[in-house]
């Protein structure tokens, strides 16, 4: 059967997409969800062990709290607030952690640590997934139950200022709310101002029962100039100052309640060295978590230390506090201090509950549950603690009651670890089966496709899809019984819960006939290709081919990185493998170079076009080299070698190129450190941006805008110079406006602001340059009369010299474009991500800039070098065009250009 080359790319792409769906669906595991729906609230709470009908205590406990003010202030590492920085610039937290009525615990985040996942996690006890950093740039309603809904459920009255991320995720559940732009992080002021200018009102009203605040001052200022900014520690008093308002304001309540109420002082995540934050570093998981209340009041000489705790505690511990059903899909575990002055029959009570709702958790998403030492513990303490509520009933106060009840809250509170542990990883656990389906396909067809490019680039071949052949036949059908053997074997094996075995056997069995088919055509396009080879060494009329060592290199360089993502570690420092190729690709063009310039190179094709049609479709290769033109008088001679048509100075230059480029890169290399093992360690961009080294950075940007200038301003009319020109003035005028450089004649300014004018005053001339001088610069860049292109460093005596083929150019130019992505300072630690940059220019958030220029920022490396080759293949393919005749496909042509 043939296909034509758009049909075979058409399904490629489709069959691409379902293998990557596939292994998406494996890589991010179904989450632990309780089968019951948030809105069945009407279930009554698990009674009490059996100890007689007559006794068993079958409703909620009462609430422990009066009100519940929970401040939580974005970014908030532990470290600010328990370490030199929480004493120096928050004198009154201090004082209440280390010796006023608090429990102070830090609370670890899971990755990954944006706004929107933690939310989930601090109201819903959940474990959210990495599909949620998607959802975090436009929250939807959260359908999950939480501590919100129950609050609301219950008729608590809930009053909420701040991120407005609160507000899309529990629409309808506040009865007043100010929520204010998450993502506007130029403003660090304003945005807080509009949460604390409500304090003084709300605090002297009692018609609430919940106040929620979330401050995002902090987290803008570490986007902004990172953890160790001289703003951080004013946004620290300024919050410490928050907080003694609301307390002594709770304190002075409490005479008019019966019960005490409670202030919860929070964050969402941390704040990496960097400012950002995202993924999992000590900086970024590890938040400080204060409960302050009159009921933990401490005796003289009480030292209490921050213990570790899971994020998703506050939960449970919340909806105990309030007198709340724990949230269904809650994985947390009660924080013991929080009830530890109750008495001890409500002590149980509440361990009960709390692991009741664990127990059934696991149940309903473990399938071998009945053997998880959690659920076994949990049994043994339903057991021990009906035997004490019986013993209770008997007699209420001896030494027996009391070791035994000590003894039931350890087994509760050991089962409570246990169960929570065992249901986070759960939610960790990837499913590998789905995962190994989904890689298969994908690579198959990566291969398919990379073995039949010249065919699939030429628009109108087709390609040979050898379906009826026998052998084919035979293949398959023993592929598909492996396959179907396979994955009896692996379901039936399988412990946990797999996707793809849980589907049907139609689909299943599509998947592996597609699976199938896919490894029996790599197969056939292999056996063709080494039918062919030999062939054409037979042929006199061909040249002999060889693998060169750039051949080589790009394959196995290739494929060693596709092996190399199948370890965390070797994803985590990723930029060093492509440090490693780039370098090594420099040095074998530099090789490559020597050879063809001293030695010649005798095995060279003819210049010119050739397409030919062959047994597997047609073929296309455009041969070309910079001789060209002197063949043009004898078209059987082949392109002469670089030596005899590189001049002095160019010779030297073709020479110098690859140890030029390689020096560059090494350069580039030390700007940014970047990955996870090395990421603390000071690198050239630290040094330039510190507050000792502006005049050195002002110097080296105004050198940098003027290279620019020079090399971009030849061939451009006066009004593109003049656009330009003030364009690149306009780039210095927002560093200087922001603080980064200085102007010369005002080397001590202070007067720092957000550089909007001055960022849009640079919009302005780019637009001017892509309106009016479009025209100009791709006739000076683009097109010239001679067709001669005026090339880049690469292109003139790297691409062109030695002739590389448009497959060799395009795998070179992603090797770069990657490289280049890392010496931007990026990684796939999602942390790296600067969203400050979606931000220049903008006085308020506007979603579509903001994410275009936050991707454009992040990317712009690939992007450049990405463009760059478009810009070299389309020039090259013009100048072929003008050239020669369109040749019909089955024939043979051999031209000269």
């Amino acid at each position: 059967m043939r296909l034509g080359s758009g049909t075979f790319a058409t399904c490629c792409v489709a069959i691409e997409v379902l293998g990557i769906a596939v292994f998406l669906r494996g890589f991010f595991p179904a989450p632990v969800r309780s089968s019951a729906r948030a809105e069945h609230g009407a279930e009554p709470p698990a009674p009490e062990p059996s100890a007689g009908a007559s006794s068993n205590w079958t409703t909620l406990p009462s609430p422990l709290f009066s009100k519940v003010v929970i401040v939580l202030i974005d970014a908030l590492r532990d470290d600010f607030v328990f370490g030199s920085k929480g004493v120096k610039f928050m004198p009154y937290t201090t004082y209440l952690v280390e010796k006023g009525a608090s429990h102070s615990f830090v609370a670890e985040a899971k990755p990954p640590t944006v706004t929107m996942p933690r939310i989930k996690a601090l109201m819903t006890g959940s474990l959210p997934g990495f599909v949620d950093v998607v959802r975090n740039l436009n929250s939807p309603a959260l359908l999950e139950d939480s501590v919100i809904r129950q609050a609301k459920t219950a008729g608590k009255r809930i009053i909420f200022y701040g991120d407005e991320t609160w507000v899309k995720l529990f629409p309808k559940h506040f009865v007043e709310y100010d929520g204010t732009t998450s993502f506007f992080v130029s403003d660090y002021t304003e945005v807080d101002n509009n949460v604390t200018r409500h304090l003084d009102k709300v605090l002297k009203r009692g018609d609430w029962d919940m106040l929620i605040l979330h401050y995002l001052g902090l987290d803008h200022i570490g986007h902004i100039s990172g953890p160790n900014s001289p703003l951080i520690g004013h946004k620290l008093s300024e919050m410490d100052s928050v907080l003694m308002k609301i307390h002594t304001s709770l304190q002075s309540k409490e005479r008019e309640t019966p019960l005490p109420n409670l202030l919860v002082l929070c964050g969402d995540h941390g704040m990496s060295e960097t400012g950002s934050h995202g993924a999992s570093s000590m900086e970024e998981v590890n938040t400080p978590l204060i409960l302050i209340s009159s009921a933990f009041e401490r005796k003289p000489g009480d030292i209490r230390h921050p213990k570790h705790v899971q994020q998703t505690d506050v939960a449970a511990t919340l909806a105990i506090a309030l007198g709340l059903r724990i949230p269904k899909d809650s994985v947390g575990s009660l924080l013991f201090p929080v009830v530890e002055g109750r008495p001890i029959r409500e002590q149980l009570r509440f361990l009960h509950l709390n692991t009741v709702q664990l127990s059934k958790l696991l149940q309903e998403n473990v399938p071998s549950y009945e053997k998880d030492p959690g659920f076994e513990q949990f049994k043994m303490s339903e057991r021990l603690h009906g035997n004490w509520i019986r013993l209770y009933l008997e007699e209420k106060h001896s030494e027996v009651l009391f070791n035994l009840g000590s003894k039931v809250l350890r087994q509760y509170l050991a089962a409570l670890k246990t169960l929570s542990l065992s249901l986070s990883t759960q939610v960790a656990q990837y499913d590998m089966y789905s995962m190994m389906v989904g890689t298969v396909v994908v690579l198959e067809v990566l291969t398919l496709l990379l073995l039949s490019v010249p065919q699939a680039l030429h628009r109108k071949a087709e390609l040979e899809v050898p379906l009826s052949s026998p052998g084919f036949s035979l293949l398959f059908y023993l592929v598909i019984l492996v396959l179907s053997a396979l994955h009896v074997i692996v379901c039936t094996s399988a412990e946990s819960s797999c996707y793809f075995c849980g589907l049907s056997w139609l689909a299943a069995g599509g998947v592996m006939v597609l699976a199938s088919a896919l490894l029996c055509m790599v197969v056939s396009v292999l056996t063709n290709m080494l039918v062919g080879g030999n062939a054409s060494r037979k042929n006199p009329v061909h040249p002999s081919s060889r693998w060169s060592e750039l051949d080589l290199l790009i394959l196995l360089g290739t494929a060693g990185h596709v092996l190399s993502l199948g370890a965390s570690s070797f994803v985590e420092e990723e930029h060093q493998t492509w440090y490693f190729l780039v370098n090594t690709l420099c040095l074998a063009l530099s090789q490559e170079t020597y050879r063809n310039c001293f030695l010649g190179d005798d095995s060279e094709p003819p210049c010119g076009l050739r397409v030919e049609q062959g047994l597997d479709g047609a073929t296309a290769a455009w041969q070309d080299g910079p001789a060209c033109d002197a063949l043009e008088r004898d078209k059987g001679h082949r392109s002469p070698s670089a030596s005899q048509v590189l001049r002095g100075h160019e010779k030297w230059m073709v020479l110098a190129s690859p140890w030029l480029i390689l020096a560059c890169c090494r350069l580039l290399r030390s700007l940014n450190q970047t990955g996870v093992q090395w990421a603390h360690r000071p690198d050239l961009g630290h040094w330039l941006t510190s507050s000792d080294h502006k005049a050195e950075l002002s110097v080296l940007a105004a050198i940098s805008l003027l290279v620019v200038f020079v090399l971009v301003q030849r061939g451009c009319s006066s009004v593109s110079k003049a656009a330009l020109a003030l364009g690149l003035l306009g780039v210095y005028c927002y560093r200087a406006a922001i603080g980064s450089v200085r102007f010369p004649w005002r080397p001590d300014s202070k007067d720092i602001s957000k550089g909007i004018i001055e960022a849009r005053f640079v919009y302005v001339f780019v637009l001017g340059i892509l309106f009016t001088g479009t025209k100009d610069l791709l006739k000076s860049q683009v097109i010239a009369a001679d067709f001669q292109l005026k090339t880049t460093l690469m292109t003139k005596f790297i691409w062109k010299p030695l002739r590389h083929d448009a497959a060799e150019i395009t795998v070179m130019h992603y090797w770069f474009g990657q490289a280049f992505f890392y010496f931007q300072g990026n990684s796939n630690n999602i942390a790296t991500v600067d969203i400050s940059a979606g931000f220049v220019g903008l006085d308020t958030y506007v979603e579509i800039p903001a994410v275009l220029l936050t991707a454009f920022g992040t990317y712009a490396g690939p992007v450049l070098w990405a463009s760059h080759l478009v810009h070299f293949l389309s020039s090259e393919t013009r100048r072929c065009l003008w050239t020669l005749d369109t040749p019909t496909l089955g024939q043979s042509v051999d031209r000269p250009l």
